[in-house]
């Protein structure tokens, strides 16, 4: 299974695009009863695959500024795990490798041995570049005698050839001219590639990520406030504006023919101006569920404000206006407690969703009938 990221635009970080579980698909699982769960206890109890899926989610947070992605455990994975690429040319170029391991203890040398192996391996048999880094991340970290070598790429170098040269079970794995090669590689190899992870390191990383509050069950990170609304309406909000123009124009032609117009009316202005600041509050919204939720949460709870509103806004009403304010009213009776960004959103933001779905014309005021 190949899990990819493309880069955020705002934040420069890269965005999970086809990783199946972070994805919002429905309601949050239920809050169990008792005492919270702390995250890395949570994480004790993983499956090996959930826990390169965390791994993926715990990459998109990192300072470094990878291009993509990828999630590439299972059968002839060539030890790679999980591969966080930081150009375009992926294995060809420099990445980093972090290899999963999700035991009940912590690593020994004798479960990194046989996966360093597999690196050498994978270069000298030209299927992908050295990494940059190549990093063990188990939930309960590496024992003290592989800490130690880890902290000690010289040592490591020795005990590795010294390993290599034994002849033990994993080097049975390849034939005399591999290990020729695997050795010679290895010499001038600088050891300091290979690193680990703390679990407690990776959850302040992760914490900060749009998969976190999700994955754990937390609350959500407290939801900056909304920025003024721009005098003038931009180029995005062209089409909605237009339909509620539309809406005062039916009820008054003469005064009401143009966006300047409508701004300048005694009634329709500051009505118009609610209508503007509604939009933007929902804006906002979707921006902070960007960085906060994972893909598709917004998406969710817009796709369910629709069809809540879908039926009031196709019945008959008299006017343009009459329909849009039995939407806007509909849109704040709706049951959407089951949303993950209910915590964090108003009344203005449900009503901004309904401007949201009119700019994208599945809604509309002013029709054949009113």
């Amino acid at each position: 299974m190949s899990l990819a990221t493309q880069p955020n635009a705002s934040s420069g970080a890269p965005e999970l695009i086809d990783l199946p579980v972070p994805v919002a698909v429905g309601s949050p699982a239920p809050a169990l009863p008792g005492s919270p769960v702390p995250p890395a206890h949570r994480i004790y109890f993983y499956s090996p695959d959930e826990w390169e899926v965390f791994i993926t989610e715990w990459a998109t947070g990192v300072a470094i500024s990878y291009r993509q992605i990828k999630q590439l455990g299972g059968s002839g994975d060539r030890g790679v795990d999980v591969a966080a690429f930081k150009t375009d040319r992926g294995l060809e170029d420099a990445w980093d490798c972090f290899q999963a391991k999700h035991y009940d203890g912590s690593l020994t040398l004798s479960d990194a041995f046989p996966e360093m192996l597999k690196i050498f391996h994978g270069v000298v048999d030209a299927f992908y570049s050295l990494p940059d880094r190549y990093v063990f991340v188990a939930p309960r970290g590496c024992g003290p005698t592989l800490n130690r070598l880890l902290s000690k790429p010289t040592e490591l170098r020795r005990k590795f050839l010294e390993l290599l040269d034994a002849g033990g079970t994993a080097t049975r794995l390849y034939d005399e001219q591999a290990l020729r090669s695997i050795r010679e590689l290895a010499e001038t190899s600088d050891f300091s590639v290979f690193q680990s992870l703390e679990l407690n390191e990776m959850l302040d990383i992760h914490r900060k990520t749009p998969y976190y509050a999700d994955r754990f069950g937390t609350s959500l990170p407290e939801r900056p406030p909304v920025g003024p609304t721009p005098e003038a309406p931009a180029p995005n909000e062209a089409t909605y504006v237009k339909k509620l123009v539309d809406v005062y124009h039916e009820q008054d032609p003469a005064s009401c023919s143009d966006t300047d117009s409508v701004a300048a009316h005694a009634t329709y202005g500051a009505h118009l101006q609610r209508q503007r600041e509604a939009f933007y509050s929902a804006e906002a919204l979707r921006l902070y569920a960007r960085d906060s939720v994972p893909d598709g949460t917004f998406e969710l709870l817009q796709d369910d404000v629709y069809t809540g509103v879908v039926d009031t806004a196709e019945v008959h009403h008299s006017s343009g206006l009459d329909r849009l304010r039995a939407v806007l009213t509909q849109s704040g009776q709706l049951d959407l407690g089951a949303h993950r960004l209910i915590s964090v959103s108003k009344l203005q933001d449900r009503q901004g969703i309904c401007h949201q779905l009119a700019n994208a014309d599945q809604l509309t005021w002013v029709t054949d009938d009113a």
